[in-house]
């Protein structure tokens, strides 16, 4: 979405900037459009979109980690155990995607393939797989409510952001960019009736300095103060890895995220390391709860 006129200098005029970002602004809608029309890969979408009338949902856009995905759904299954749980796959690769898939047929989850993503940069691809969920799965299910996950951030409690809806429309984590705010795209939950009448749009909204899920500004965060509702709040941690290195993770309560698109090869295998320590109790509760369930 482009800005308003006024906010654009002199600078910014001399460079076309309002008239480039305007046609670059529709560019990206008509893409997010044709994408957002294609057929799923894989996945039961009319059944999915049956099964979700009337209850809490939470879809996870998945890419390329089978591993996040297997911990992610087995703890969800066990804290959060009335919400249901999608996984859309937004893998580039075929290899990625049967083993994510694999892992949702094991856990009996809902599995989505998505269609081929038009496009690479990580945020804006992340912001059309979301616009497509929403479009096609949970507009059409009319869910109570429903959310939004990264796929490597993973509960360790009976912590339920749905929880939160009672008193508001929406809850996340509120990422605030000068003027404009916006929830953070990895964990975010809405009340379906609250927000299904308005004109969503999940993608990036760059030329607002708003990240993935900032395009909702105009529908939906410009019409609250964001100090009248209650977020997510975020705090860092940091975690040793031997010889006087450390890794950075975060907690939203206590949801951890393992930041995964943060660091260089040899950060992200200490992250993960790290990550699988702490969720180690907790998968091996999850596990034990499966069992006697059976």
């Amino acid at each position: 979405m482009t800005k308003p006129l006024l906010e654009y200098n002199l600078a910014d005029w001399r460079r076309l900037r309002p008239v480039t970002q305007a046609y670059k602004t529709l560019r990206y809608a008509l893409i997010d459009k044709s994408y957002r029309r294609r057929a799923a890969r894989a996945g039961d979408i009319p059944g999915l979109v049956q099964t979700i009338r009337g209850r809490k949902v939470l879809a996870t856009i998945a890419f390329g980690d089978a591993e996040a995905i297997d911990w992610q759904t087995r703890l969800l299954c066990h804290y959060l155990p009335g919400v249901i749980h999608i996984v859309a796959d937004n893998s580039r690769d075929e290899t990625s995607a049967a083993e994510i898939a694999e892992v949702a047929r094991g856990r009996k989850v809902p599995y989505v393939r998505l269609p081929v993503n038009p496009w690479h940069q990580s945020s804006r691809s992340h912001g059309a797989a979301l616009n497509w969920v929403w479009h096609n799965i949970i507009r059409p299910g009319k869910p109570e409510a429903f959310g939004f996950l990264d796929d490597d951030i993973f509960p360790t409690g009976a912590d339920d952001p749905f929880q939160a809806l009672g008193s508001q429309d929406f809850y996340g984590n509120i990422r605030v960019q000068g003027t404009r705010w916006q929830l953070w795209a990895g964990y975010c939950v809405f009340r379906f009736e609250r927000v299904a009448g308005r004109e969503l749009n999940f993608g990036q909204d760059w030329f607002k300095e708003l990240d993935t899920g900032g395009a909702n500004w105009r529908a939906l965060y410009s019409r609250v103060d964001p100090a009248t509702i209650r977020g997510a709040k975020l705090e860092r941690s940091s975690y040793s890895t031997g010889a006087a290195g450390s890794v950075s993770l975060q907690w939203l309560g206590s949801w951890l995220h393992e930041t995964g698109s943060e660091g260089t090869d040899e950060n992200l295998k200490d992250k993960r390391r790290i990550v699988a320590g702490l969720l180690k109790p907790h998968l091996a509760a999850a596990d034990a709860a499966g069992k006697v369930a059976q």
